[in-house]
């Protein structure tokens, strides 16, 4: 796949001056709305997870009229609420070290110095208000014996920063912004379409004005017109078929923005998460993942010598090695998460992995039962042991748990500025969706993080600046008759088909190509072969592919195929990023840029920098760079050790 080069890019948003006030002064710059004028603007936010919710409630409390778009038949089945671990927040509550500064350290050295300074450092300060916001909420975070909030270790800091709710913190802070927005949807501030799915972008007069949407129900095409639209839809990690995402999550709602001038940034870097229920067999359509906290208390281990197939009950402590605390003892079995996945495939790879095929780990909490009881390991982690035991059918309490690295979450995302705005004009784009706040890596618990940062914080100060200039023009008919015809067409197309093969035999296969050659390790053979084979599996899909049904009504079978053939596109885009970028950074590793001992060796001379990737008229990507300057944290080869 060919590419060519465009002209640098930079953000104009940013603020300069000393790091700790940029964001005070952005938002004493940023242009107000009286509240008169708040009520005759309208603002799409697509997605209700917690970036969505929250900034559809935000937006809402503030005046103005919001329409809430989802796929799911309520805002409360949005992927946010499968995030187990914690929410990150430099509170310091236990007096260890931890601070604004440190937080902010901890993330840019966890992106692997690919993510920009002014952002991170904005959400290490917006963090500690994300904590009172949710218990004035009634979030009901863990608390210690004399009633104080509880915080636990997260991997990357050596600090205990992160506030949870056993395992179910996603959930809890889900149902906190769900009970915010359903505040709004009473006072008639806010009105959902639930089963309504995101398939165009309205761009009129070069601004995002609406959206196409597909009533998944009736099948209606439907449009609806804004001033200004926010993506909130989530990460594109399903393009790997197998992932530890739901089955629903998709790319269809930004790469369809892509395709109308908003640019991708990143879109070759993807979280592999070392803690997962490994693969059991071909009938699955999606992995399970074990929260990250487990790793507080849980030790990484596997025999000493490969083959060794004994129980884990017969392999005493002299025969095992603790590879994670060996390696690294300075962060040992907390390391980030990209770390800590290639440490596991590189032991698996020698042959000492364990389980069917060898291809696990084992997660081993004798210790801390020993150390600190049953019952308060119950306390902290009981629905993530119940979990593991329902789907593996043995009992973590008295056997290791099994675990090996699997797609997570996906840090690149279309590209915004410091207010969170793409390249397209009135098109804001918050949480996962965007590629603003981790680099090339994320530090676990700071994904919830982002997204009520963005929702609740950010997005409501910078989208008033933007509105401060509406009402705009009423939008052109023949946009809009553009962007539906767009959309009939594919699914006429896809209808029409008429082929031997369902939409997830070649979701399959596209996954596993992904998996083998743009996974955990890429080289540039690998690339060039997946580059070569995308092509011709995409060609294979249009030609064979058989979607039941007809469009009048609920057809998933047809909502599948759709969201298959955005991800071929987008595939072919990751791996000709991840080709281009020849260093190794984070979750992206080559193969061919590694030290001595086996770590990822940046090259911050060459490649310093955000991709972000233009969709050319010819076709051809178009890449534009913006630069990354360091000055208030050193460019240094990253360790752990």
């Amino acid at each position: 796949m060919n590419y060519t080069t465009g002209e640098p890019l930079r953000d104009t948003k940013a603020p300069d001056g000393p790091i700790e006030e940029r964001w005070d002064r952005r938002r004493f710059s940023a242009r107000l709305v009286n509240p008169a004028n708040k009520r005759k603007l309208h603002v799409i936010v697509v997605g209700t997870g917690l970036a969505g919710g929250s900034a559809a409630a935000t937006l809402g409390e503030l005046g103005y009229r919001v329409s809430s778009f989802c796929y799911q038949d309520s805002p409360r089945r949005a992927h946010s609420i499968a995030a187990q671990g914690g929410i990150n927040a430099a509170k310091n509550y236990r007096g260890d070290g931890d601070s604004i500064h440190r937080l902010f350290y901890d993330t840019v050295k966890g992106g692997d110095f690919r993510a920009r300074e002014s952002n991170v450092y904005r959400l290490a300060q917006v963090s500690v208000n994300i904590i009172d916001q949710a218990v004035a909420q009634g979030v009901p975070f863990a608390r210690e014996y004399g009633g104080l909030l509880d915080t636990r270790s997260f991997g990357g800091a050596q600090v205990s920063r992160t506030f949870y709710a056993r395992g179910q913190t996603g959930q809890q802070l889900l149902l906190g912004a769900y009970q915010a927005l359903e505040r709004q949807v009473a006072a008639g501030t806010v009105t959902t379409y639930t089963r309504h799915e995101m398939l165009d972008l309205v761009v009129s007069g070069g601004r995002a004005r609406g959206v196409i949407v597909r009533d998944l129900v009736t099948g209606e095409i439907e449009t609806h017109l804004a001033d200004a639209v926010v993506l909130a839809s989530g990460g594109y990690g399903n393009v790997f078929f197998l992932s530890t995402n739901a089955k629903g999550c998709n790319t269809t709602a930004i790469w369809r923005a892509h395709r109308r001038g908003a640019y991708f940034g990143n879109p070759c870097y993807t979280q592999i998460h070392p803690t997962c229920i490994p693969v059991s067999g071909e009938y699955q359509s999606k992995l399970t993942l074990m929260s990250e906290s487990l790793r507080n208390d849980g030790r990484v281990w596997v025999p000493l010598k490969a083959g060794d197939d004994r129980v884990p009950g017969d392999i005493p402590e002299a025969e095992r090695d603790y590879y994670l605390e060996r390696i690294y003892p300075a962060f040992g079995n907390l390391v980030p998460r990209d770390i800590a996945s290639r440490a596991a495939k590189n032991v698996c790879d020698e042959g000492r992995g364990v389980g069917p095929g060898g291809l696990g780990v084992y997660l081993d909490f004798a210790d801390a039962i020993a150390r600190l009881g049953r019952d308060t390991v119950e306390k902290k982690y009981g629905n993530l042991f119940e979990m593991y035991e329902r789907i593996t059918g043995e009992d973590p309490y008295t056997r290791p748990m099994r675990i090996y690295p699997a797609v997570h979450y996906t840090m690149g995302g279309l590209w915004v500025d410091y207010d969170l705005q793409s390249t397209i004009s009135g098109l804001f784009v918050i949480g996962e969706a965007n590629f603003s706040d981790h680099g090339a890596n994320r530090l676990g618990a700071s994904a919830l993080m982002q997204g009520l940062a963005d929702g609740y914080f950010v997005l409501p100060t910078t989208i008033g600046d933007y509105l401060a200039d509406g009402p705009f023009d009423e939008v052109s008919p023949d946009d809009v008759d553009e962007a539906r015809a767009q959309v009939t067409s594919k699914i006429d197309r896809l209808l029409s088909a008429d082929g031997t093969r369902t939409p997830d035999s070649f979701h399959r296969e596209l996954g596993r190509l992904m998996w083998d050659h743009c996974g955990m390790e890429r080289t540039a053979e690998g690339l060039r072969k997946a580059l070569e084979r995308i092509p011709e599996l995409r060609e294979e899909f249009w030609r064979d592919v058989k979607v039941t049904g007809t469009d009048d009504g609920l057809n998933q079978a047809l909502e599948r195929a759709g969201r298959v053939a955005d991800f071929f596109d987008l595939a072919e885009l990751m791996c000709l990023d991840a080709l281009h970028r020849t260093e190794s950074c984070g979750g992206h590793f080559r193969a061919e840029s590694q030290t001595d001992d086996g770590e990822a060796l940046r090259d911050d001379d060459n490649f310093a920098y955000v991709a972000a990737w233009e969709h050319g008229t010819d076709g051809a990507p178009v890449l534009h760079k913006e630069a990354l300057t360091y000055d208030h944290v050193k460019l240094t080869q990253r360790s752990y050790k």
